[in-house]
């Protein structure tokens, strides 16, 4: 029996997806294209999932779209636009999931591997990952939204030198610029992924989905409107009973349920 391109598995309340074609070092290659959006729609859709760890199996997070899989018959001219269009059908739904995701990264995140791994809300990071943003030595342009998310992490100017130069970037440049949140050994980082996904169990999920959507969103909308938004999410969170638990226990000083995260010591 062939095993799964994507694994997907239940750790207490976290979600577990793991791009497993190590052979094709996890590329965007026909098996995961097909996995891989079920596995997202399975991590969205599960209200008992409070957060999700995406990773690549074997010593390459992932390697980008396989080249070799382009179907030949279609038109040139349009091939790529479905292609780039197709991802888009489920990217969105990984890139907005209201729960947090935690992408962690060993080795290669190659292209739209790289793109992937920007779409989460924290990066964990090996001291052997390589960040290659190598679209324009293909003679392409970035795809799966990093023209999008780039520039807000890292500021137009450097996102600019990062794309153009189109070099690799290692565990301590992504630090450093904030794309990643901390640098892990290899053989502790899944783990510590996991632990660090395990804090959210008993964050009010409604309250960090709303919040998420609303950052998403905050580069492209005017103040005025953002603060429409706030007060609705703010008038629904605070009718929730979540909140008028969150209440009791304050007042009643039992200590509260979610006292927040903290990431790994660097």
């Amino acid at each position: 029996m062939t095993e799964s391109a994507v694994l997907y598995e239940r750790i207490g309340k976290t979600a577990l997806i793991t791009l497993n074609r190590p052979q094709k070092r996890n590329a965007f290659e026909a098996a995961i294209n097909d996995a891989l959006p079920a596995a997202v729609m399975k991590a969205r859709d599960d209200s008992a999932v409070r957060s999700v760890v995406l990773t690549g199996a074997g010593a390459t997070f992932c390697s980008g779209f396989d080249l070799g899989s382009l179907d030949p018959g279609e038109d040139p001219a349009f091939a790529g636009r479905a292609l780039v269009q197709g991802f888009h059908q489920w990217f969105g739904s990984f890139a907005d999931m209201p729960k947090p995701v935690i992408a962690a990264v060993d080795g290669a995140a190659v292209g739209a591997g790289f793109s992937l791994a920007l779409a989460a809300d924290f990066m964990f990071v090996t001291p052997q990952v390589r960040l290659l943003p190598t679209f324009l030595s293909l003679g392409l342009v970035p795809d799966l939204s990093m023209l999008y998310v780039l520039p807000r992490l890292v500021g137009l100017a450097k996102a600019k030198e990062l794309i153009f130069c189109a070099r690799a970037l290692d565990a301590q440049q992504a630090l450093a610029l904030g794309l990643a949140q901390v640098i892990i050994p290899r053989e502790q980082l899944l783990e510590s992924a996991l632990q660090f996904a395990r804090q959210f169990d008993e964050a009010p999920a409604d309250a960090l989905g709303m919040a998420k959507t609303l950052l998403n969103r905050a580069f492209e909308t005017d103040r005025p409107a953002m603060t429409e938004f706030e007060a609705s999410a703010q008038s629904m969170c605070g009718a929730s009973r979540y909140h008028a638990e969150a209440v009791r226990r304050f007042l009643g000083k039992e200590g509260l349920s979610y006292r927040g995260a903290v990431l790994p010591p660097p």
